[in-house]
């Protein structure tokens, strides 16, 4: 992965990001023929606040074969001026919907990134605004949204599903292959989750307690890396 000299996440963070799923297993979308592979689906998600964030917002991707073809998220009310990292989620051992609080396993008030993953299933898909797509960007944080004023809206097209690893599937590592994973999201199982939340009001990321450093790198704040807006794509 790469590294910003704002914010950016190591690659053991990377690690534990994608390594971790639990839940239910997926059902493969298909069409009048019986080939997954050939449907074309359009999927929306409404987008809810996290942890307080009073964010919101809305999610449209249209699907074909193991290719986004066309993605927009529009939100507001998120940290201004901020950048705030995006992807699509899921896991076939994940319940492949939005965390509650039930998940707080520190009972600290707030589902930080990988204690919403037994629900959300790990990174599939980085919703970056130029080039690579794969879980390995699922922090490099120049190439996210910058909200301007809380806002911002976002597209792109032809981003490529691949294989990825630690996605719960039977045999080495729990790969998940880009046809595996294409024919759930299709299925309605995929999480959009968005990242970055100012808990003090304070304009910026920082350490301020109590949420302190990220549980994926304490060299990174809590308040960049938790999740602050959730949906899933149906």
């Amino acid at each position: 992965m790469k590294r910003n000299s704002k914010l950016a996440l190591g690659g053991a963070a990377a690690v534990v990001i994608t390594a971790v799923s639990m839940g239910a297993g997926p059902v493969l979308a298909h069409n009048g023929n019986g080939k997954a592979s050939d449907k074309l689906v359009t999927l929306t998600a409404e987008l809810t606040e996290l942890n307080g964030s009073g964010a919101s917002g809305t999610a449209t991707a249209v699907v074909k074969n193991q290719k986004i073809e066309h993605i927009e998220v529009h939100a507001e009310g998120l940290t201004p001026d901020a950048p705030h990292a995006q992807h699509i989620h899921y896991g076939n051992q994940a319940l492949n919907e939005c965390p509650t609080l039930a998940l707080d396993e520190n009972w600290d008030g707030r589902i930080n990134t990988v204690e919403g993953i037994p629900a959300y299933g790990p990174v599939v898909v980085s919703l970056t605004t130029t080039g690579d797509t794969t879980p390995e960007s699922f922090l490099d944080v120049a190439r996210f949204p910058v909200s301007h004023d809380g806002i911002f809206n976002y597209s792109r097209d032809n981003i490529e599903f691949t294989d990825v690893a630690g996605t719960g599937y039977p045999g080495p590592g729990g790969l998940g292959t880009a046809k595996d994973i294409a024919d759930s999201i299709r299925d309605g199982e995929g999480v959009l989750v968005i990242h970055g939340l100012d808990y003090d009001g304070n304009g910026t990321y920082n350490f301020s307690d109590p949420e302190g450093g990220s549980e994926l790198d304490p060299a990174l704040p809590a308040e960049a890396t938790d999740p602050a807006v959730c949906g899933v794509l149906r």
